[in-house]
Order: structure tokens, then sequence, then C-alpha cells
């Protein structure tokens, strides 16, 4: 293979990994400032095993499914409007990243990670300090509802906008989960764009790792092939919303 047929060689690969994520292993600092690691591509079922199909799923309800580890929860949500696009965003440490947008016919779909950046509150078959707070509802932590809540110190964060920060102690937005809607309408988590928490969220929390998944061994477990999604209000026992 001469020079020039192998350039075009690595120009082609390169397209193909900026608009397939999930073809991607490892981190990826991409020169349009994205920063991502991809996991294994795992399809949203419901409680029975069904498809998630992302016209199905009801407007500002939030759901939990966990990923990519077996105890790291995150939330999905179908926005009453479609998302913003192409939102840039800035990690604790300084690094940029690009948050593309919902996905859906109305582009109105998100997933992100429901572990705060602040302190890590997160959903627990227990409690939940962290949901969406839909748009007839108030807030303590903004002006303005339709945005994501941590009630343990009052972050608020911008759904539509790559979970950026709004308010509160939150110094970085939540991590986002990658999703790909399919022909068919079904949901794939496909990897998680911003810098990574979930070591530290281990550490912080190995009393609760092991009453609710047998240890941390069983906690850390890559999610494989599919992942349950129920409503926030069938995963935890309490909500606590301000």
């Amino acid at each position: 293979m001469d020079r020039r047929n192998f350039l075009k060689v690595v120009a082609a690969s390169a397209t193909v990994m900026a608009v397939s994520p999930s073809m991607i292993r490892g981190n990826l600092y991409a020169a349009d400032g994205m920063l991502f690691k991809a996991y294994e591509k795992v399809q949203l079922v419901d409680a029975a095993g069904n498809p998630i199909k992302a016209s199905a799923l009801a407007k500002e309800v939030t759901y939990i499914f966990n990923y990519p580890h077996a105890s790291t929860p995150c939330m999905l949500i179908n926005l009453p409007n479609p998302t913003s696009k192409d939102i840039e965003l800035t990690s604790e440490g300084g690094e940029k990243y690009v948050w593309k947008s919902g996905v859906g016919k109305e582009r109105s779909v998100v997933a992100y990670v429901a572990i705060c950046t602040h302190q890590m509150t997160h959903p627990t078959p227990n409690d939940s300090f962290i949901s969406y707070v839909p748009t007839t509802k108030k807030t303590m932590a903004y002006d303005k509802s339709g945005v994501i809540v941590c009630s343990s110190h009052l972050s608020a964060f911008d759904a539509g906008a790559g979970a950026k920060v709004l308010g509160g102690a939150a110094t970085q937005p939540l991590n986002s989960v990658v999703l790909e809607h399919a022909a068919d309408d079904t949901l794939w988590a496909v990897g998680i764009l911003g810098s990574d928490k979930f070591q530290d969220y281990f550490k912080s929390f190995r009393p609760e790792l092991k009453e609710f998944y047998g240890g941390p061994a069983e906690a850390k477990k890559l999610v494989s092939i599919s992942a349950k999604t129920v409503k926030l209000t069938e995963y935890s026992k309490e909500i606590i919303q301000y």
C-alpha cells in the first residue's frame, strides 16, 4: 500500500470513529474537545426484558438504569423539548469536551450518570436525593424548573445542555451516557462522556456496595447485553426533592 492510499484509509477510519463512538475502546481526547470512554454496547430494556422504545418514554419522568458498572446508576429522561446541540463543557480538571445533543425523533431523550459530581449523592434502593424536576414543579435550587437537582446541597444541572452546572456546590457537569438511537426506536448505551468519577464512587461507598451488591467486586462488574430500566419511583423507596 502506497502512502497516499494509506492516508486515505487512516482518514476513513477517523471518520468512522467520530460518528460511531461505540467502536472506540478506551479514552478518546479528540481535537474537537471530546473526552469519551467507551464501554460495551448495551440495550436498554424494561423490567420484563422488552426493549425500551424512545417514543414510548413518558415525558419528564426520571428513569434509572445501571451502566457501565452493575452499581453505577444512570438517569434516562425524555425532555419536553428538543435539546441544545454541540455544548462545550469543562471538567473539574479543566478538560474541555463536547456534548452533542439528545437522541430520538424529537432529539429530547437524554441520559446522565446519576452520581452528583459534588459529593457523589446518588439513588439507592432506599432513597434518592437526585432527580429531574419537571417543568410543572418548583425547586429551591434554581429559578427555573426542567432541571436536574441534587437536593443534598442544591446543585442544579441543565438537563437539555449536557448537564452543565447551573447553580450550587457542584463544580463540573454530571457525566453523560452516550446513547445510540436505532432505526427501530430502541436505545443503546455505548459509553460515558466526561471525567471518570467511578473509582472515587467505589471507594466512598464500600459499605453500601456490600449491602446492595454483595461487595466491591460484584459492584464493579461491567454491564453487558442489556440494562434494566425502571422509573425512579420504582427504583428508590423515597424520593427527596427540594
